[in-house]
């Protein structure tokens, strides 16, 4: 939608040239956020419904097992937007420390930690705005801080929300957390496949001994619900992708495609236009990635 980006207000803060900043707010909201009346509250308004995006975003990131890679506030579009995918890739069994940016030496921007840094690009946009917050400095700090620290919680729900579709629960159970927890301690500490964890959930498809007792409560909390099969499994489909770009099956298309010949990349685009529907060829695109995935790294222009 466009290229303002966090960045973009940080840029125009660090000049402290307060008319700019202005015009750059109100381009933003005519362009991004036209519900948006309120003259008086235009800006702290502002900041909420881009942190409402971004906390969409990022749910939408961690519900099919994105990582960015390189998460710094130039990255951070204001639409809500996912941009620039230099470092990108997907993540095979599920490690909330999973990182594969060659940049990425500490983990910043792990698996886990992106709603950590989504908050924290959030924070850097408020204290960009601060001074339209409020004209009362102390005012405008206090209601920066307020916004910003209710992004925890509106997160979790969003997650908690997310996860309750991925495993088809459709009414609301004092376990659910519980149950959740579980499911990721279990693929953690097993390496489960993320992605194929899922597809097996949905296929009644338990081979794994790891996952027999999850199964096990799982099918209990679902019966609970005392819901159709067929509306579980339409809820779980539309949320569980059951084909993504595997590292492996993208660097074996582009050394193909470097060669001349396009078969791979043209067949693996193929498999990925459709990733919430089973099909008869997708077996090979489902294969999780061999030993070395540790040493994959993706690059800023990959």
């Amino acid at each position: 939608e466009s290229h303002i980006r966090v960045g973009t207000f940080e840029y125009v803060a660090i000049k402290k040239d307060l008319t700019t900043l202005k015009k750059l707010l109100q381009y933003s909201i005519e362009r991004h956020y036209p519900e948006i009346k309120d003259l008086d509250k235009q800006a702290p308004e502002f900041l909420k419904l881009v942190m409402e995006r971004q906390i969409d975003l990022i749910t939408d990131w961690m519900r099919v097992g994105f990582i960015h890679g390189v998460m710094n506030t130039d990255n951070m579009a204001i639409s809500g937007e996912s941009i620039d995918f230099g470092p990108c890739a997907f993540m095979d069994h599920y490690d909330p420390k999973t990182v594969f940016s060659s940049i990425d030496h500490h983990g910043r921007y792990a698996f886990g930690n992106q709603p950590i840094i989504a908050q924290w690009n959030l924070a850097r946009l408020a204290d960009a705005i601060l001074p339209l917050l409020d004209e009362d400095q102390n005012k405008a700090i206090e209601l920066g801080e307020e916004i910003i620290e209710s992004f925890n919680e509106k997160y979790e729900k969003k997650f908690h929300e997310m996860m309750k579709k991925k495993l088809g629960l459709i009414t609301d159970e004092p376990e659910d957390a519980v149950l959740i927890k579980e499911l990721l301690d279990v693929m953690e500490k097993n390496k489960l496949d993320y992605t194929n964890t899922f597809s097996d959930l949905m296929n009644e498809n338990i081979t794994n001994e790891n996952l027999k007792d999850f199964h096990s409560k799982w099918k209990i909390r679902v019966d609970k619900q005392n819901r159709d099969k067929q509306e579980v499994l339409k809820l779980m489909r539309k949320n569980n992708p059951v084909v993504i770009p595997r590292n492996h099956k993208v660097e074996e298309s582009l050394k193909e495609a470097h060669k001349g010949n396009l078969l791979y990349l043209n067949n693996l685009l193929n498999a990925l236009k459709d990733p919430y529907t089973e099909r008869g060829d997708l077996m090979m695109y489902q294969q999780p990635s061999p030993d070395n995935e540790k040493k994959y790294k993706t690059f800023c222009g990959t």
